[in-house]
């Protein structure tokens, strides 16, 4: 991480960042699609115990890069909702 100079600095950096986010997610979102097709059932699509490992672990990932886990926990959450809704549509098809 660069230290910034000035608020123009910071915001260049964040949409850097963003750029790679949004990559990430929309690479994120054809394993989704990929995934509906090996699930049997809505129950297999919501996976709740498998949510919840995915939350451990990305708890563990934020302490280990000096986040704040309850944020990334935020995040994550909202993500898998969005992605269980993506992903029970394309399982519907």
């Amino acid at each position: 991480m660069m230290k910034c100079e000035n608020m123009d600095e910071v915001r260049v950096n964040i949409d850097i960042i963003d750029r790679e986010i949004v990559k990430l997610l929309s690479e994120r979102s054809k394993y989704v699609i990929q995934a509906a097709k090996f699930k049997k059932d809505a129950d297999d699509v919501k996976a709740p115990k498998r949510v919840e490992e995915v939350i451990a672990k990305v708890r563990k990932l934020a302490l280990e890069n000096g986040s704040n886990p309850e944020i990334i926990e935020q995040i994550y959450r909202t993500m898998i909702a969005c992605f269980i809704d993506y992903e029970m549509k394309e399982h519907h098809r």
